[in-house]
């Protein structure tokens, strides 16, 4: 039996390699914001005041519904929670 080892979970389940590197930035996406509204003390009604989005979207986020999130409405997201999103691109090993 051959073992394949990979970086991530993404790594191993996606199909390609950019759908992993995009599940990556949307699940560190999400874990910033969820960890920014714990710090908060938000309840998801002022979390979604404060994010501009419904509060079913924060219950969708919390239950980590990362399928239900794009790229782009997470760094939305993120600048109304005022967070600062930065990314580093660096050349595939």
């Amino acid at each position: 039996m051959n073992q394949e080892t990979y970086s991530s979970i993404w790594d191993a389940i996606e199909d390609t390699p950019a759908e992993a590197e995009n599940m990556k930035l949307r699940a560190k996406l999400m874990t910033a914001l969820e960890q920014h509204i714990v710090s908060k003390a938000w309840t998801q009604a002022e979390a979604a005041r404060q994010l501009g989005v419904t509060q079913p979207r924060i219950s969708d986020l919390k239950r980590g519904k990362i399928d239900l999130f794009a790229l782009d409405g997470l760094v939305t997201m993120a600048v109304a929670a005022g967070l600062t999103v930065e990314m580093n691109v660096t050349e595939a090993a």
